[in-house]
């Protein structure tokens, strides 16, 4: 047997003792199991959700191939969290991935070991879900949306484009976690600027439309939307109700806006749901969530709509459009 023929034989020899040794390295490339709860309407969160998809790509993260993916949407149905929650525990998803402080609570009560990730939360330490921000110490870490503070901010961007508001109608509710900690926030902004607030609560969707009613019994002059899941899931029906009882209104996120809102001012929401990606990524790769530090947010944007401000007939001052991140014309 000629040395040509004896490599040939040890070359195939070889080959075929690899060809298993790959497959079985494929086979065993672990899939990077991820639940994400949200309470809102899945047609509303698509922009987060591709946000955060965005995120785990930039990591090298893969749909069908590294990666799966379990949506939950309560479609606003805030009574079924419990049991979105339970359900992804069953399916031993390695991370939850949470839209907000509501759906948070759920999550932490349906597990108390499987990492939980907030993609936002306006007060972590408040609502008992961190010990603190630089040492979480439990399940759950994340990113704070620090919503409350920017009320105080809110309310003088109203008094911008309303020089006469003396009355402001404020819509929350205080079922969710961190309202009393905003309205508290609201009421020391008013009181510095000299102006009376009128809270609604809004407990469900039926509610709305009582509480334009009330604010125009009430003679408010603008109006102040604290934030929540209930109202990014109905931002159209709001920014609607506002249209009808012309009444000039400021909410926390841009969406709204987009739905044809007056103005927000707050956190890029989307940016957070993007960087949450980056905590996933540290806890699949063996990090604690007890040792991850709470990140705060980083991107604010204030957004005006023209065309509803026309409506309203409300003349934008020049200095507020120049601040803008953007403008709807």
């Amino acid at each position: 047997m000629s040395l040509r023929t004896v490599g040939l034989i040890a070359t195939l020899a070889l080959a075929l003792l690899a060809a298993p040794l790959a497959a079985d390295a494929q086979a065993s490339e672990k899939v990077a199991h991820i639940g994400y709860l949200s309470s809102a309407k899945r047609s509303s969160q698509s922009a987060r959700s591709e946000a955060f998809r965005q995120g785990l790509r930039e990591l090298g993260y893969v749909e069908g191939k590294n990666l799966v993916i379990e949506f939950r949407f309560a479609e606003g149905r805030f009574d079924d969290l419990p049991e979105l929650a339970a359900a992804l525990v069953r399916l031993k998803v390695d991370v939850i991935v949470s839209s907000g402080a509501t759906v948070t609570r759920a999550a932490r009560k349906a597990t108390a070991t499987i990492p939980i990730i907030m993609t936002q939360d306006n007060d972590p330490v408040g609502n008992g879900f961190v010990a603190s921000l630089a040492r979480p110490g439990g399940n759950i870490t994340g990113l704070s949306s620090v919503a409350a503070e920017l009320n105080g901010k809110r309310l003088e961007l109203l008094k911008e484009i309303v020089p006469g508001l003396v009355r402001a109608a404020v819509l929350g509710t205080s079922a969710n976690p961190g309202n009393a900690h905003a309205l508290r926030e609201t009421e020391l902004a008013a009181g510095t600027f000299g102006v009376q607030l009128q809270y609604l609560d809004i407990l469900r969707s039926r509610d709305l439309k009582t509480a334009f009613r009330a604010a125009g019994k009430g003679q408010a002059d603008a109006a102040l939307v604290l934030g929540g899941p209930l109202f990014n899931s109905y931002r159209t029906e709001i920014a609607e109700l506002a249209a009808k009882s012309r009444l000039p209104t400021i909410y926390a996120r841009a969406e709204s806006v987009e739905a044809g809102g007056l103005m927000s001012y707050g956190v890029k929401i989307s940016d957070l749901d993007r960087r949450a990606a980056t905590y996933v990524d540290k806890i699949l790769k063996g990090a604690l969530a007890a040792d991850l530090p709470v990140e705060q947010p980083t991107i604010f944007e204030l957004v005006i709509n023209l065309r509803t401000a026309k409506a309203l007939g409300l003349t934008i001052p020049q200095s507020l459009l120049f601040r803008a991140s953007k403008v709807i014309h």
